[in-house]
């Protein structure tokens, strides 16, 4: 039986329901796409995107606490993380950035079809 999101430890529910937004819906599915995906999912899905959120999930499929993450290592996830942000911002046009939110947001409401 597959495991919930979060029983990674350092993601608690709030983080499970983007990522569920998203189509990740457990922590194996987690696992196997890795950081970068996932969280490149996350936005594609509406969520908003924010660096603290970035490297905690890098910091949790790690096994270590969120805080843990400093210095050099910090800084290279910052470099990391306004690439995927820039190279998901030039692949959207701004319609569509306002139509991913509107579909999120309707989809988290239940009123997106399903086929």
């Amino acid at each position: 039986m597959p495991q919930p999101i979060t029983s990674i430890h350092g993601i608690g529910p709030a983080t499970a329901e983007g990522f569920a937004r998203a189509g990740i819906t457990s922590a194996e599915q987690l696992r196997e796409i890795g950081a970068e995906a996932a969280y490149e999912a996350w936005i594609a899905a509406g969520n908003p995107p924010h660096f603290i959120g970035y490297y905690a999930l890098h910091m949790a499929l790690q096994g270590r606490p969120w805080n843990d993450c400093r210095g050099a290592e910090k800084a290279a996830f910052r470099v990391k993380f306004d690439a995927l942000k820039a190279r998901i911002d030039a692949g959207i046009p701004e319609m569509d950035k306002g139509r991913a939110r509107l579909d999120a947001a309707l989809d988290e409401i239940g009123l997106i079809r399903r086929d």
